[in-house]
């Protein structure tokens, strides 16, 4: 019998019992799962490596823990490393409320021009100046812009008239 054929019956034979043994040590089957592959990719890469072995699951296993072990080294240090310096934020923002909501929906029916003038200069706090500067245009044109994008917001949005008066 060949190598290959010895490690698929072998594979057959204790392919569940070591990943039901993995995932008694990882509760998570996905990698309970991905270190029994593991430790069958090995003994396949080192086709003598079962050869003189007893008891071939016994090593599979044993390599199986090994494996689970240095990942959890593994994530520990990186865990380790990457909160050292820095305390854990928010990464998420709340959800945006209703008159949010529909600030964006109508910005997103307005022209490109005019939606690109209106949210660096509102909502990334440029002055006219540095609006200009960033798309490349005359100071003049962002705004008039910016007054035909407010105007057009302003028919959109109705009842929320504090971007006509800004």
């Amino acid at each position: 019998m060949d190598v290959e054929q010895a490690m698929g019956e072998l594979y057959h034979a204790c392919y569940r019992r070591l990943v039901a043994q993995a995932y008694a040590f990882t509760t998570d089957l996905s990698e309970a799962q991905d270190v029994v592959q593991e430790a069958f990719a090995r003994a396949l890469a080192r086709p003598g490596a079962l050869a003189g072995i007893d008891n071939p699951e016994a090593w599979l296993r044993t390599v199986a823990i090994n494996l689970i072990r240095r990942r959890w080294r593994r994530r520990k240090l990186l865990d380790t490393i990457l909160l050292r310096d820095r305390p854990i934020t928010r990464v998420t923002e709340a959800a945006p409320g209703p008159e949010r909501a529909d600030l964006r929906a109508a910005l997103a029916t307005i022209g490109t021009a005019y939606r690109e003038v209106i949210v660096l200069h509102y909502f990334a706090d440029l002055p006219v100046e540095e609006v200009a500067d960033v798309l490349g245009i005359p100071v003049g044109t962002v705004k008039s812009r910016l007054a035909r994008g407010r105007a057009a917001l302003a028919n959109r949005l109705g009842d929320y008239t504090e971007l006509t008066n800004a």
